[in-house]
């Protein structure tokens, strides 16, 4: 651990009003270090909706005035978080198979998504081991719209967001273990970042040109409405609720 795993970067802008005041408004700095992962970890999770964000490279005071995030923004938040609370953090950077995603981006917008899809998550420190919070990224109000249209029996699921051998009861608790809920959608790992700056000057957004204004200007709108109605309503989960190896299908 270093210095480098605790500073605000053009992204981890921890210093903002807006974050400082959320962290004393909670009261976060006054527990101990594990309650103050599991506090900020339990926000980002479920007060920051899943959703999709304008870019993948937001600072964090955006993600948090958004107020939902998918799993680069959200862990961007996550990161700030701990790191204004003095807990040391840093980034995993991979990319999971397109796959994943299919149920909430559908038809068209789906062929021309990119089969690999950049993909990070948060790793931190306890007691001097790092540990993975990947189950950061869908709220308890969107797994539970989701379970509500998937046999009772359904383990295995690639789809809609997810990708988990357990979807009953996936690994997104925080117990001081690492938490996953797409980790069976991986399908590269870059390895780990010291911040998200160093990973999106490396590797650069998910989409360019084009294809990036339309996804600000059109389909992620489109996109998050069919989130919201998985929230509310649950999704046709047949579809996704598949095997767990995004090299089985398309």
């Amino acid at each position: 651990m270093s210095r480098r795993h605790l500073r605000a970067t053009a992204l981890l802008d921890y210093e903002d009003e807006g974050i400082q005041s959320l962290i004393e408004r909670r009261g976060w700095r006054a527990l101990d270090p594990y309650e103050r992962i599991g506090a900020a970890y339990a926000f980002v999770r479920d007060e920051i909706a899943f959703g999709y964000n304008e870019t993948d490279s937001l600072p964090a005071s955006r993600v948090l005035a958004d107020g939902y995030g998918q799993c680069n923004t959200k862990a961007t938040l996550l990161m700030a978080l701990l790191r204004a609370l003095g807990i040391p953090s840093r980034l995993h950077g991979a990319t999971i198979h397109k796959r994943l995603q299919k149920g909430v981006v559908t038809g068209l917008f789906y062929v021309i998504a990119p089969t690999s899809i950049f993909h990070t998550w948060v790793e931190v420190s306890v007691e001097g081991r790092w540990v993975g919070l990947e189950g950061v990224i869908l709220d308890a109000a969107y797994l539970q719209g989701l379970r509500s249209s998937v046999a009772s029996d359904t383990t295995c699921f690639l789809g809609f967001g997810v990708g988990t051998e357990n979807l009953a009861q996936p690994p997104i608790e925080w117990r001081g273990t690492d938490t996953f809920i797409q980790s069976t959608g991986v399908n590269a790992d870059f390895g780990v970042y010291d911040d998200p700056d160093g990973f999106y000057a490396e590797h650069g957004n998910n989409l360019s040109g084009f294809r990036a204004w339309l996804y600000a200007r059109w389909i992620r709108h489109v996109l998050n409405r069919n989130v919201a109605r998985i929230r509310a309503r649950g999704g046709d989960a047949a579809l996704a609720a598949m095997c767990c190896s995004p090299k089985a299908t398309a």
